[in-house]
């Protein structure tokens, strides 16, 4: 793909964390950026600030992605405004810990919009844009190890995230004829608010992770970087992969875990 004078990208979810962190690498890029947000709008008008303060312009739409479909108005919607799109992060998502025989099928719905039904519309929305503009473009999915590797007590988030990992691959045979590259970025443990860390350095002392061969949580900056590539013109050749981002988790097959507490798996 060859790359305009100035390119614009929507980033959902790009309040704080990895989200934010994507938002401002694309800015850094030279991407002018939409942002959305759902629960805290001053949080969403921080990283417009972060974008404008790196000279790109900053469109900021509130969005609920369980109101579907018409959520995925807001792609048109600052794709207008931004005079289109050449790359669209899906960030936005949620998810719940509870018990596989104990979640409510309100819990497992709301999981499933937000986290697949949404980024599927939203995709398509962005790819119908791309497609008509005729320049190609750029679509990143943000899964999770838990798109490869199941988890106790995540039955929806895996279900949604394996999904969205197979909607990314059917994507990038579909749109390849029209320039547009689709891959996914899977993190593992990242310091953000999403996991409870409110975008702390994780390695600082007391973020050790003896079951990540890395021994850390990772930061938000780490997968924006990786969004970042796979944005740019430079991956015009990448696409329908998943990339993970998780200090080496998913290598540990049945010794994984970043909820280990000893160093103990590290010797035969």
């Amino acid at each position: 793909m060859t790359a305009p004078a100035s390119r614009t990208a929507i980033v959902t979810g790009s309040e704080s964390g990895i989200g934010r962190a994507t938002a401002v690498a694309l800015a850094e890029a030279g991407c002018d950026l939409g942002i959305t947000w759902y629960r805290e709008r001053e949080a969403a008008e921080a990283t417009a600030e972060e974008v404008r303060a790196l000279g790109r312009r900053a469109e900021v739409r509130h969005v609920d992605l369980t109101r579907l479909p018409e959520a995925a108005d807001v792609v048109d919607e600052l794709a207008e405004a931004l005079g289109g799109v050449d790359v669209l992060v899906n960030d936005a998502g949620t998810g719940h810990s509870t018990a596989l025989l104990d979640t409510g099928f309100a819990t497992w719905r709301e999981v499933l919009a937000t986290d697949l039904d949404a980024a599927f519309l939203c995709l398509q929305r962005a790819a119908r844009r791309m497609v008509a503009a005729g320049r190609g473009g750029r679509i990143v999915n943000i899964t999770s190890v838990h798109e490869h590797q199941p988890r106790v007590g995540a039955a929806a988030y895996c279900a949604a995230k394996g999904g969205l990992g197979l909607l990314t691959r059917v994507a990038a045979i579909e749109l390849a004829e029209h320039g547009i590259t689709v891959n996914a970025v899977a993190p593992g443990e990242i310091a953000t608010p999403m996991t409870g860390q409110e975008d702390e350095d994780p390695t600082a002392p007391g973020h050790e992770r003896p079951g990540v061969p890395l021994r850390r949580p990772g930061d938000a900056r780490e997968v924006a970087a990786v969004v970042a590539f796979l944005a740019s013109p430079e991956a015009g050749y990448v696409t329908g992969s998943s990339y993970a981002v998780d200090g080496g988790m998913l290598q540990m097959g049945p010794m994984a875990g970043s909820h280990l507490t000893s160093d103990d798996w590290r010797r035969p």
